[in-house]
């Protein structure tokens, strides 16, 4: 599930450069995205311009809603027709092992940095993590708040100041999960981001994240939709709010909402390509992936949205907005790497049901 990109029905679109190109093509490829403002960002930078350079190819845009469900159905009634899709990390990894994607040789299927750096090397640490998924942008869910709520003049800026109701007085919405919340709790109970998920790995640590929530449990709003948080953000219904940092870029710098970021303690995530096993086009989809995964590529796609380039060269090379002008640099959560902490999926999936059943526990106690 990308921010800004969920609960998008299932439609597919034919891009094609025009009738006659259209025509003209002898392969077809179907690439899954997650549609709205995230996929445009992927047809501008990658589709387009690729069909402009390959006349042959045509690329039709398929939305979905994410997970394993479609592509599970079409290995199982052999019939594959997905030739490419963008993946969280986590279901790739669950994909991989599933044997429906197939394994992806890094250094031989993608084109080096520009400097000759082998794309292993160049992609952000922590991002190679399946041998299946290829990283492409890495985004974050993290807090903002109303530049206008505080009468004393003083901002926040530390998830200490998230976590201080004195201080900081109103109501604030959280995703309701335990999956960063958890996190959070720590971060403002005062545990560093590089020691989170060895501190929440012990019973006194999951017990003291707990007590932390339950600080601010009584002015939490809990939200499941992205769209909710920007929405009750501007609607002047909460003062802090979590959520995916491109819908809170939009509602800052589109909408013109009175709202700043809070990069502190910023859970990053990955999203990528992965390319379904069994399918028909694979050669072809090998070089859309090399030409969409290119260092200028993944650098190009920030002109559009505000989700960092997962590759090291990419980043001195984010431009402005194609159509805001402004200067993207700042809006992305990989120049404020330090800060937050890479989501850990292993230990999520070592501890998510116990969690999930202690976090739904909590929540219905008064």
């Amino acid at each position: 599930m990308i921010p800004g990109k969920h609960s998008i029905a299932i439609a597919a679109s034919i891009l094609a450069l025009s009738a006659t190109a259209a025509s003209a093509a002898d392969v077809e490829l179907n690439v899954v995205s997650w549609g709205g403002a995230y996929t445009r960002s992927q047809l501008n930078a990658y589709q387009k311009p690729y069909m402009a350079e390959h006349p042959e190819v045509q690329l039709n845009s398929v939305d979905y809603s994410g997970g394993l469900a479609e592509v599970r159905a079409q290995s199982e009634a052999g019939n594959v027709t997905w030739d490419l899709v963008d993946t969280l990390l986590a279901d790739a990894i669950t994909g991989c092992d599933e044997g429906l994607f197939m394994p992806i040789d890094v250094d031989t299927d993608l084109d080096p940095a520009p400097d000759g750096t082998p794309a292993s090397e160049d992609f952000l640490e922590g991002t190679l993590l399946s041998e299946c998924f290829i990283p492409q942008i890495i985004y974050s869910t993290a807090f903002a708040y109303r530049t206008d709520a505080f009468q004393n003049g003083e901002q926040p800026s530390t998830m200490a100041d998230v976590f201080d109701l004195e201080k900081f007085p109103g109501k604030r919405t959280l995703q309701k999960s335990p999956i960063n919340n958890l996190e959070w709790a720590l971060i403002a109970d005062g545990v560093p981001v590089d020691e989170v998920y060895d501190v929440l790995d012990t019973p006194e640590g999951k017990d003291r994240a707990f007590a932390k929530l339950d600080s601010i449990k009584g002015d939490v709003i809990w939200w499941t939709e992205g769209a909710v948080p920007a929405q009750l953000l501007a609607d002047g219904e909460v003062v802090f709010g979590t959520g995916y940092n491109g819908r809170l870029f939009a509602a800052i710098e589109e909408e013109g909402q009175p709202l700043a970021m809070i990069w502190d303690g910023q859970a990053m995530d990955i999203d990528g390509w992965a390319i379904p096993a069994d399918g028909s086009n694979i050669e072809e989809v090998k070089k859309f992936l090399r030409f969409a995964t290119d260092t200028q590529r993944l650098a190009d796609q920030a002109k559009w949205i505000s989700y960092g380039p997962a590759r090291k060269s990419s980043l001195p090379l984010v431009d402005k907005h194609a159509e805001l002008g402004i200067d993207m640099g700042p809006h992305m959560p990989t120049r404020y790497a330090d800060q937050g902490f890479l989501i850990d999926f292993e230990w999520w999936a070592d501890n998510k049901d116990a969690m999930n059943e202690r976090f739904n526990s909590w929540l219905a106690r008064s």
